[in-house]
């Protein structure tokens, strides 16, 4: 009876990424206007953050791969600042 366990987590993620991309699909043909973005990165932002906890399984993990994880993310936030620093100064 216990052989379904641990399938639990997956199948909870699985249904918040469906949910979420129904939300997804669901906003992008609103006119929300400026907020539009927000909404669509702060659901990115959600999906991403599941998928590194599940099936990355970084909620299982020690503080030393959750700090690399950050360290990760946050090296592409340079990259990304970076790279948008060449579109935003050109005139």
């Amino acid at each position: 009876m216990s052989n379904w366990r641990p399938f639990v987590p997956l199948l909870v993620s699985w249904l918040a990424l469906l949910a979420l991309l129904a939300l997804t699909v669901t906003l992008a043909y609103q006119p929300l206007g400026s907020f539009n973005a927000v909404a669509a990165l702060t659901i990115a932002t959600t999906k991403a953050l599941i998928v590194a906890a599940v099936f990355m399984e970084l909620r299982k993990r020690g503080w030393q791969t959750l700090i690399f994880a950050a360290a990760g993310l946050f090296w592409l936030g340079i990259l990304l600042w970076l790279g948008s620093m060449d579109f935003f100064t050109r005139t």
